[in-house]
């Protein structure tokens, strides 16, 4: 395991959980700001390394499951040294936000939240309602058909055509079920927040990483978005995030339409090299993710029996509170529902009601955090409330976003301007200029999400 607490003073350990096909490198910024903020003294860090690299393809229980182990080892090794860790704080990032979470319903189930207080639990870019694509037509269906036969257990969870245990249900409806170890450790924890790009993820989408039914962000250029001060360009006001349109921010048809050629002619050489190296690099990635799941299939068996270095038997916990028979039932009612999920366009639903309303303040729409219960106020003439349609989500991911709204997160949209790759540059997963505004994401967590 990376254990990067030197300190025997610390009394509070924070898991920092990364990504698919992760190492604990990637985290190293994390690692060095939660340092240079705290010290090795108020703060012990652990970065799981049972799950690096191809063994993030072995799914989210097992993944889970070797996180706390190495928790329950390092809380004892502690121990035995006469440092006493009474707090805990769980980050993940990307999939580790998934294997985070299963993590906390273990804890939960073996006691260990009523020894140490849950104090900070956070993800950045992770995919809460999975990676299944909403869009319709051939592109979606060839995404969610593909996608599931990639990467082992792990892509069938994350597209969520599983079906885990003997539920019947797909493994991350059991983590937002409310009656479910996962969602009663999760309402422990003082702090919980969420972090998500707003633009370019292409591993995790605003909609699954804020678990959100509409996409306030899906058309830049013709909204004004409102920033939180101090975090400029970067960290989107998360209960004010759209400020009505002024006249110069409104353009016309031709400017917009040079704006898009303009655009594309400064890609192409991005395409042209996509063109290229598509093909091949598609062929290797099949090959190799058809060896990967080979292997992940017989370390999820050796796993199992305990044949892997550890018995992880004992985790095998039940998962929910409720009666199974209850639960089966429920299953069976459903079943029809569940074979032909409800399917929304664009037209179908005005608005969601997370956006739908106005706050008191009269000028601006409401943002993610606004509370769904409050009275609606009419906006000022001129300063509409803007509609945003549904995506086409399924019913059950429709409701673990329900369940997972009812727990009660900060949700914070992250706008990347500098690089693509925003899903890396969010943490700064690599030490580069073009990853600088990670920094600022970091920044902001540490000064409004984090407690120690």
């Amino acid at each position: 395991m990376s254990d990067t607490g030197a300190s025997n003073k610390a009394d509070h350990l924070c898991v920092l959980v990364h990504g698919l096909w992760g190492k604990p490198s990637h985290l190293d910024y994390m690692v060095a700001a939660l340092k240079e903020r705290y010290g090795e003294d108020n703060l012990h860090i652990l970065c799981p390394e049972g799950n690096s690299g191809n063994f993030t393809y072995d799914g989210i229980e097992v993944g889970g499951e070797r996180v706390v182990h190495e928790i329950e080892d390092t809380l004892e090794k502690l121990e035995s040294k006469g440092q006493k860790i009474t707090k805990i704080s769980v980050v993940g990032y990307s999939l580790g936000g998934l294997v985070a979470r299963y993590a906390i319903g273990l804890l939960q189930a073996h006691g260990w939240l009523d020894k140490v207080e849950p104090m900070n639990f956070t993800t950045f870019a992770s995919p809460h309602i999975g990676v299944r694509t909403p869009l319709k037509g051939v592109r979606g269906q060839i995404w969610n058909g593909l996608g599931p036969r990639l990467v082992s257990i792990s892509g069938q969870q994350l597209f969520m055509v599983d079906s885990f245990r003997d539920t019947g249900r797909p493994l991350l409806s059991i983590l937002a079920d409310p009656e479910s170890i996962f969602i009663q450790g999760l309402k422990r924890f003082q702090n919980r927040s969420v972090y998500g790009n707003v633009v370019n993820d292409r591993t995790t989408a605003l909609y699954t990483t804020l678990f959100t039914k509409t996409n306030p962000f899906r058309d830049l250029e013709k909204i004004n978005i409102n920033y939180v001060e101090g975090y400029e360009q970067v960290i989107v006001d998360p209960d004010e995030f759209l400020l009505p349109l002024t006249p110069k921010g409104t353009e016309d048809c031709a400017s917009e339409t040079w704006k898009q050629t303009k655009d594309f002619v400064q890609n192409m050489p991005f395409y042209l090299l996509i063109l290229l190296l598509l093909p091949p690099a598609s062929t290797l990635f099949c090959i190799n993710a058809a060896i990967q799941t080979f292997r992940s299939q017989k370390r999820i068996r050796l796993h199992v029996e305990g044949k892997n270095g550890a018995l992880f038997g004992k985790y095998k916990v039940p998962l929910l509170v409720r009666d199974m028979q209850q639960v089966m039932d429920e299953v069976f009612e459903n079943a029809n529902a569940r074979e032909e999920p409800a399917y929304l366009s664009g037209s179908d639903v005005e608005a969601s009601d997370s956006f739908e309303k106005t706050t008191g303040r009269e000028s601006k729409p409401t943002g993610f955090n606004s509370d769904p219960s409050a009275d609606s106020h009419p906006p000022p003439i001129g300063h509409a409330v803007p509609k945003f349609p549904k995506l086409a989500l399924t019913s059950d991911q429709f409701d673990i976003i329900d369940s997972l709204n009812d727990v009660g997160f900060r949700k914070h949209p992250v706008y990347i301007h500098k690089h693509r790759h925003t899903h890396a540059a969010i943490i700064v997963r690599i030490q580069k200029d073009s990853f600088n505004e990670g920094k600022l994401v970091m920044k902001h967590w540490l000064d409004n999400g984090f407690i120690v």
